[in-house]
């Protein structure tokens, strides 16, 4: 059943910020990925007014850099400078916007706290009159306690991801982000924004705000034009236009267009009438030479002569042979198409998914949407290296909407391979084009031509790099050999992610101190196969490579 979340404090919001790991060994490029990948996180809760998450990820962003990475090990090497000063910078913008968020989830919180004081008493008073069977639940929570469980910061109506009847609206949504979001990169390039500078001001943190500069353009446009045609449609209704009236909306925009003049040339050309009684009817408009004498419009040119042929060599056309009688049925009728009307697409915006699994230190995990296909369609771009015994990866790119994580890219980059292990190659130019394409890694899948369905410790190592970056990362295993032929994996957190990082144990296969190292994140997990969801397949192999 759908619910709504209560307000919380700056200071709730602050000291869940403050609860995330942070380990020293893994590289710093490693961790500036993470920042940005918060940033990103941020931009998307505060497009959808959650203004408690939004403030959560951008103080977890400033702590990071400010308290952490500037005491990182690698914070001096020169492929690394550049990057920690441009998070630095962006701090220094958050800090900005976190002023400006904190007094709007204050007072959302105290006026929420004042409303359920209220409740409180009036119900203490009905109890006192013996008033019996009165309810136990007020705004969502309990009268007697606020609970110690952590919450999600969304306001909006909540859904469980699992529920049948809901993953429909949630391939619509994750097909109509996918949409805008191309509509809008497509936008970019027609105004002239070269993939250099887009990729300057979306690191810069102004990503946000200059696409909607773009958007307030054509909106611009359109408000002209329909001024216009009401201009038009006033003026032959016998009324004028009051200067006035317009809209001063233009003035909001960076781009200043020329201002349409109060009295238009036909009001002009009115006034100097005026006197007249029936003024005279324009004379028709002539075609004039340099010398400014009037001539006659040139004539025509002539028709291009006909085709000519002699009829005497002329066949008559035999007559047209008529059509097969069909002895056959007719044709059976279609099936009755469905007549659910469908979800309105801005029913789309209102609800948020609920976490669908925690952690097993409680903190909650927001859903992940898997395409039902991308797992047979990775199997088949993977087919060569598994005939030749050789492993295939690839990386799960995607989206964040409405508290839930889609999948909507499978990215298989440049590699190299054995039996056992598979290695990335000019992963800059994969992260680029994830950065470019506005996708999160959530994620990353291989093979295992000849083993068995399992986290081997070097995958472990892998992927906890992964979930440090984002909780709500999977890793999927494909063994096409054997059975179980695929699973879907995280890390225990804890104690799984807490070993993996402090093991500084060599070689692909080598034993950890604990057992439950890590677990199925589809069934049960915070994973949900989904079918009818958007999925593009992106390989950066060198075609000799496969």
């Amino acid at each position: 059943m759908a619910a709504m979340n209560s307000p919380v404090s700056v200071a709730e919001v602050t000291e869940q910020a403050g609860n995330y790991t942070y380990n020293a060994h893994i590289p710093l490029a490693n961790w500036l990925r993470t920042a940005s990948t918060m940033q990103k996180e941020a931009q998307v809760y505060e497009a959808e007014g959650n203004d408690a998450q939004t403030y959560l990820l951008l103080y977890r962003h400033a702590d990071l850099v400010l308290q952490k990475l500037q005491g990182h090990p690698d914070r001096n090497k020169p492929e690394n400078r550049k990057a920690l000063n441009a998070a630095t910078a962006a701090v220094s913008r958050d800090l900005k916007k976190l002023e400006e968020i904190a007094p709007r989830i204050k007072k959302r919180y105290e006026e929420y706290e004042e409303r359920r004081r209220r409740q409180l008493e009036a119900l203490k008073s009905l109890e006192g009159k013996g008033v019996q069977n009165l309810p136990q639940e007020l705004d969502g929570l309990s009268i007697h306690s606020r609970g110690s469980q952590r919450r999600s910061y969304d306001l909006r109506r909540t859904i469980d991801a699992r529920a049948q009847e809901n993953q429909s609206l949630a391939a619509r949504l994750a097909q109509r982000e996918v949409k805008r979001r191309d509509t809008i990169r497509r936008g970019v390039r027609q105004h002239g924004v070269s993939e250099e500078e887009e990729q300057a001001r979306r690191s810069g943190g102004t990503w946000d705000t200059w696409q909607d500069e773009f958007a307030q353009q054509d909106g611009d446009r359109d408000d002209l034009s329909s001024q216009l045609q009401e201009v038009a449609r006033l003026q032959q209704n016998g009324h004028r236009t009051s200067h006035a009236s317009r809209p001063t909306s233009q003035s909001a925009s960076p781009y200043h267009y020329p201002t349409v003049p109060y009295q238009t040339a036909q009001e002009r050309w009115s006034d100097a009438q005026s006197r007249d009684t029936a003024p005279a009817r324009p004379p028709k408009e002539q075609i004039y030479r340099s010398s400014g004498t009037p001539t006659a419009p040139p004539p025509l040119p002539p028709k291009p002569p006909a085709a000519t042929y002699d009829t005497r060599f002329e066949q008559p056309r035999p007559p047209p042979v008529p059509g097969k009688i069909s002895s056959s049925a007719p044709p059976l009728p279609g099936k009755t198409p469905d007549q659910r009307p469908l979800t309105p697409s801005h029913e789309l915006d209102e609800f948020t998914f609920k976490p669908s699994a925690f952690l097993e230190n409680g903190d909650p995990l927001r859903p992940v949407f898997l395409p039902s296909q991308l797992r047979n369609q990775f199997l088949v771009a993977a087919s060569a290296n598994t005939r030749l015994n050789l492993e295939t990866c690839g990386m799960l790119g995607g989206i964040l909407k409405s508290n839930a994580l889609f999948i909507t890219r499978l990215i298989i980059p440049e590699q190299t391979s054995t039996s056992d292990t598979c290695e990335t190659l000019n992963e800059e130019e994969l992260f680029d084009y994830c950065d470019k394409e506005e996708l999160m890694v959530l994620g990353w899948i291989h093979t295992h031509p000849t083993q068995t369905c399992f986290m081997s410790s070097r995958d472990l190592h892998t992927h906890v790099g992964y979930q440090v970056m984002m909780p709500e990362s999977i890793a999927i295993v494909c063994a096409p050999t054997k059975l179980p032929s695929w699973g879907c994996f995280r890390l225990t957190d804890p104690p799984g992610k807490q070993a993996i990082l402090n093991c500084s144990r060599p070689g692909i296969f080598h034993p950890h101190d604990v057992d439950n190292v890590y677990t199925e994140a589809l069934k049960p997990g915070h994973v949900v196969e989904l079918t009818d969801a958007p999925l593009e397949i992106v390989d950066m192999r060198p075609r000799k490579n496969f």
